[in-house]
C-alpha cells in the first residue's frame, strides 16, 4: 500500500500502522480473509498501546459521526449485532472479542473484569471488522477517520496532566 500524503509526515511507528490499517480495512471490505489475516499480523507486531488507541479513536469517531444524538443501549446492539452478522458471513467472528472491542472504544470496558487478556492480532483484526462495517455504514473513507485518530493521539500525548 502507498501511504498517503497526511502519513507520510508520521513517525515510522505511526506510519506502519496506518498501512497496516489501510490494508486491513481495504481487505474487510473486499471480504478476502486470508488478506485481512495477513494486515490483522502487521497491526499485531506494532506497539498494541499505540494501535489499539488509534483503531480505538477512529471507531469511536466514526460511531458519533453516524450517531450524533448518542448512542442508546438499542443502539449498541443493533450496532454489534448487525457487524458480527455482516462478519459472520464471510470471515471466522470471536464474540467476546468484538464486545471488547465495541466497549472498549466507547470507552465502558472493564480490563479488570476480562478473565484472559486476548490475542492481540485477534483484538486488532476485530477491530478492524468493526471499522470496515462502520466506514461502509457512514459510506466515507477511511483516510479522514486514521488521520483524526492520530492527530487526536498527538494531541493528547502533549497535553500535560493536572
Amino acid at each position: 500500500m502507498t501511504v498517503s500524503t497526511p502519513w507520510r509526515r508520521l513517525p515510522a511507528p505511526a506510519r506502519a500502522i496506518a498501512a497496516a490499517t489501510a490494508d486491513a480495512v481495504a481487505a474487510a471490505r473486499a471480504r478476502d480473509d486470508a488478506e485481512l489475516d495477513a494486515a490483522a499480523a502487521r497491526l499485531a507486531g506494532c506497539d498494541q498501546a499505540q494501535v489499539g488507541v488509534v483503531l480505538g479513536e477512529a471507531v469511536r469517531l466514526l460511531i458519533e459521526r453516524l450517531h450524533p444524538d448518542g448512542l442508546s443501549g438499542e443502539d449498541v446492539q443493533a450496532l454489534f449485532e448487525q457487524c458480527a452478522r455482516d462478519a459472520m458471513a464471510w470471515t471466522d467472528l470471536d464474540v467476546d472479542t468484538l464486545v471488547t472491542v465495541l466497549t472498549g472504544a466507547l470507552g465502558v470496558h472493564d480490563t479488570a473484569e476480562v478473565p484472559r487478556k486476548p490475542d492481540p492480532k485477534l483484538l486488532d483484526r476485530h477491530a478492524i471488522l468493526l471499522l470496515a462495517h462502520l466506514l461502509a455504514g457512514a459510506g466515507e473513507p477511511l483516510e479522514p477517520y486514521l488521520t483524526a485518530a492520530f492527530a487526536e493521539v498527538a494531541r493528547s500525548e502533549t497535553e500535560e496532566m493536572p
